[in-house]
């Protein structure tokens, strides 16, 4: 009981001299701003713009807590030492990593950088390796690059998601290679204006991994790192935290080896600072970080059935509420520990819409059986990709297959209704929007097509899974060869001839950028059709 006694005594005593120290700092608190790190490379130096950005950011670190905050130059010196000695004994072994180290040339270098990068977007390291090292076997530099087909880039893009990251990338390129004499922006401001698609993250990669600029950068993994290290736990989408975030990464940011820095701060929020279950005793800045001290504290006081007594600094904000800390809606949760930093916002569910869509099969056609595949537009969800002619469905389930059919006849003359079989149903969902796809199979059995439809294709299954389709084509495909005859499912084939017994869903206004069967079926002969080799325009 004594010892009780005195471990509260003195832990309140801590509490009260911490509480004084903090109410001595709290008026002078803006001298608690470090200043920036030496060797910054400026991106625009003195120009109006940059002069505004520091006027704003002196603003905002004033009215910043400096529990937020790294209070001097040797808290943050110990970071960059302690990051970076764990980095060079536990980075992963990357093919981006080997190319930027080995490569001399600084365009080349770049390239790689770029490449790896715009991949890494919201795609994991272990998916991305394999289409990198292809990517960089088949267009090496720059010019290989600008003088491929888009249609060329999507068809090794197939599968990676998000594909208008390969036609920025490429669209890149041609501009470089084309206006800029062959050259890259040698910094972070000029590669994002100069260049498509290279927003402000990509940007200070490139420069900072290929070029030794002193900028900080910022992505997903940055973000969680810094948010525990010193326990932001607000909306990090918000402007203001996201302002916060990019200005302690550039304090942060080594001037010596600054690509190295960026890359040590990502592999840490990768593989140790993960979402869940973090590896904090493998952390090399345990002892800096804000979000592990708030955890010990926690689990202080619950063993002392106490409330907040251990002495550890907390959060003491300049004027009214600090908006860097957990909202008040959302108080500590015990079992998530350090991993209540940062909180994430909700987010929208993505939208729904429902297509029918059809493997159209001639089973008699020279050189085998080939199916036929449609181009979508150049803009807009899966830009120039390949896949099987599709209607949007508007109106209740009942009708689709009437609907279908009438579509195809449109093409292909009179067809008897129980040649159109319904084999299954599938979704794929997006970023922003999910698809879920009522699949139907139609063999042409002694019907040839005079023409083929302008912006069409008929292909063997062979040259379909090397073509440039989405993962979307590629699920409903699995589900049309799950139901030929010879399979494990051939024989429910006739068991799915009307999808009355799947769950009704709740029909959407049709995308008026989804190509529909009647757009391509007119009996109209092409003088000139896109090949699924050539570019696509």
């Amino acid at each position: 009981m004594r010892k009780l006694q005195a471990a509260v005594g003195s832990n309140l005593g801590k509490q009260a001299a911490s509480q004084e120290r903090r109410k001595k700092r709290a008026p002078n608190s803006s001298q608690a701003k470090p200043s920036a790190p030496k060797g910054r490379i400026s991106e625009c130096p003195g120009t109006p713009a940059d002069l505004a950005n520091q006027q704003e950011e002196k603003i905002f670190q004033a009215s910043v807590s400096p529990y937020h905050l790294f209070r001097n130059r040797t808290e943050i010196t110990a970071f960059r030492k302690s990051l970076l000695s764990w980095y060079d004994t536990e980075k992963r072994d990357l093919p981006w990593r080997r190319q930027a180290e080995d490569e001399a040339d600084l365009d080349r270098r770049a390239y790689a950088v770029w490449v790896s990068e715009v991949m890494l977007q919201q795609t994991q390291v272990a998916t991305v390796i394999n289409y990198y090292t292809r990517w960089m076997q088949k267009w090496p530099t720059l010019q290989n690059l600008a003088n491929a087909s888009l249609e060329e880039v999507n068809q090794l893009w197939a599968g990676l998601g998000y594909y208008s990251r390969g036609r920025r990338l490429q669209e890149g390129a041609r501009k470089v290679v084309e206006e800029l004499g062959g050259h890259m922006p040698r910094t972070a401001d000029t590669l994002q204006q100069l260049l498509p698609g290279v927003g402000r993250y990509t940007a200070g990669a490139i420069a900072s991994i290929a070029f030794g600029q002193a900028t900080g950068v910022v992505d997903g993994n940055v973000v969680r790192v810094l948010c525990r290290v010193r326990a932001i736990g607000a909306d990090p989408k918000s402007t203001l935290v996201s302002q916060h975030l990019w200005s302690l990464a550039q304090q942060l940011v080594d001037p010596n080896r600054p690509g190295d820095f960026n890359q040590a701060a990502m592999e840490l929020g990768a593989t140790v600072c993960t979402p869940q279950r973090p590896l904090c005793s493998q952390c090399p800045v345990q002892s800096l970080c804000r979000a592990r001290q708030r955890v010990e504290q926690e689990q202080f006081s619950a063993s002392w059935n106490l409330q907040g007594t251990l002495d550890v600094e907390d959060c003491t904000p300049i004027t009214g509420k600090c908006q860097l800390c957990l909202p008040s809606t959302e108080p500590w949760n015990h079992t998530l520990g350090v991993a209540n930093f940062p909180r994430k916002a909700s987010r929208r569910p993505p939208r729904e819409e429902y297509l029918a869509i059809c493997v159209l099969e001639q089973s008699r056609a020279l050189g085998g059986t080939h199916i036929l595949l449609v181009q979508r537009p150049s803009s807009g969800l899966l830009a120039g990709l390949w896949e099987f002619p599709s209607v949007t469905l508007e109106h209740s389930g009942q009708h689709q297959h009437k609907d279908l059919l009438q579509k195809l006849q449109s093409w292909t003359g009179p067809l008897p209704a129980t040649h159109l079989q319904y084999l299954g149903e599938v979704s794929h969902t997006f970023s922003h929007i999910k698809l879920t796809y009522q699949v139907y199979g139609l063999a042409l059995e002694g019907q040839t097509p005079v023409t083929t439809p302008p912006g069409a294709r008929w292909l063997t299954r062979e040259e379909f899974h090397t073509a440039a389709v989405s993962t979307a084509m590629k699920k409903v495909f699995r589900v049309y060869e799950d139901h030929q005859p010879g399979t494990c499912k051939g024989s429910k084939r006739s068991q799915l001839s009307s999808p009355s017994s799947q769950k009704k869903p709740s029909w959407k206004k049709p995308n008026r950028g989804q190509q529909v069967l009647d757009s391509f079926f007119w009996p109209h002969v092409p003088t000139d059709t896109p090949s699924l080799n050539s570019a696509a325009q």
